[in-house]
């Protein structure tokens, strides 16, 4: 953690509040895995999608069951609502950006109320095929509420974009499910912007695909918003599963929460967390938190688990962060078995604990069953 006050006129660096930011993929160099944002990610297992290389074209295809109200709409290149919130912040992200066909654009209606959730399912038809590329806006008018799901499945080589625009005393939750196929390698940036008392509670669940780099972004455009970050991830031999969040406090009274869990069996599971949180000299008031709790299961296994907390200026109400990597406690092993139960099923019944309350917090009753069989059938 850096502590810096005063620090609107300081020329010292912080790491993301001086990122580069482009629109066109040639401003970024192509990684080398020596950069700060790439060294954990397997540069050879993306499939070229961050080079300048031609590609062949992908199959994905995305659906909508919009609930009632929800206005759902296809937007091209040029279209205004696209790229208005944010600037890609590297090259896989330009890419995608430049290189989608159509956006979709998910719009809640001011004042409207929904507690149907909206559905959108991602789907890819071969990975070896080639690289597909996508974009998506969710927006949420003012004083509005909504459920919204994406839902990704089947084998894909995939690279997109999520806006999400919380208004004015708006509420939104987004619950991002990676079902992929084995082969799959998908990387995808989230970036939402929160108005004035916005909430946002964003969820993403990741337990399928080969390589998967999800990268949520928030940032304020008013005081007073609310946003909530959760994650579950389950890696198996060979996956690796890599989260980077970013939450950037420059408005004033604005709150953050982050809660991201993990676990890892197999031989070359790797799971990568990296919570970046801001706090710029102008957001007095910030009350914020991250945490990341990751259960090792077996031998052969790498977790690599970085927050980091970035403070310009002295008047927070709370700040802080946490994370722990570890095995089963043997303590909490041994208290089940002294009482009969077999190890298989105390091992279970401490790993379905210890995702329980993330998973009991899920807006959607039927991802919450299927979330707690993927991770059953995980166990098995």
């Amino acid at each position: 953690m850096s502590v810096l006050q005063g620090a609107a006129e300081s020329s010292a660096p912080v790491s993301r509040l001086h990122e580069q930011q482009s629109y066109d993929p040639a401003d970024f160099p192509v990684p080398t895995g020596r950069e700060e944002e790439w060294r954990f990610t397997p540069l050879r297992r993306l499939r070229g999608l961050q080079t300048d290389q031609a590609l062949g074209q992908g199959k994905v295809s995305a659906e909508v069951d919009a609930a009632p109200r929800v206005i759902v709409e296809l937007a091209q290149h040029g279209d205004p609502r696209l790229g208005s919130t944010f600037v890609p912040p590297d090259r896989v992200s330009a890419r995608a950006f430049a290189s989608f066909v159509d956006a979709t654009v998910v719009t809640v209606p001011a004042g409207t109320e929904i507690a149907e959730p909206t559905i959108i399912s991602v789907r890819g038809e071969d990975a070896a095929a080639g690289a597909a590329f996508g974009h998506l806006v969710v927006k949420v008018n003012p004083n509005a509420r909504a459920v919204v799901v994406l839902d990704h499945s089947g084998s894909a080589t995939y690279a997109d974009n999520v806006e999400i625009v919380v208004g004015d005393g708006a509420s939104l939750a987004l619950v991002s499910m990676q079902g992929w196929a084995d082969d799959t390698v998908h990387l995808s940036h989230h970036h939402a912007q929160l108005g004035r008392d916005a909430k946002l509670t964003h969820t993403a669940v990741t337990l399928g695909g080969s390589v998967v780099r999800l990268a949520p972004t928030v940032r304020y455009a008013g005081p007073g918003g609310d946003a909530q970050l959760r994650g579950l991830y389950f890696a198996d031999a060979g996956q690796h599963l890599e989260h980077r969040l970013y939450v950037d406090h420059a408005e004033r009274n604005c709150r953050s929460r982050v809660s991201y869990k993990g676990a890892l069996q197999g031989d070359g599971a790797h799971a990568v967390w990296i919570g970046d949180v801001a706090i710029r000299p102008e957001a007095t008031g910030t009350d914020t938190y991250e945490s990341n709790r990751n259960l090792v299961l077996t031998d052969g296994t790498r977790v690599d688990s970085v927050p980091n907390l970035e403070i310009l200026t002295g008047e927070v109400q709370k700040a802080g962060h946490a994370s722990t990597s570890g095995r089963l406690e043997d303590q909490h092993m041994f208290y089940l078995m002294a009482r009969g139960i077999p190890f298989d099923e105390a091992r279970r019944l401490i790993i379905r604990g210890f995702f329980g309350q993330l998973i009991a917090e899920i807006e959607v009753p039927e991802l919450r069953d299927r979330i707690t069989a993927a991770i059953e059938a995980e166990l098995a």
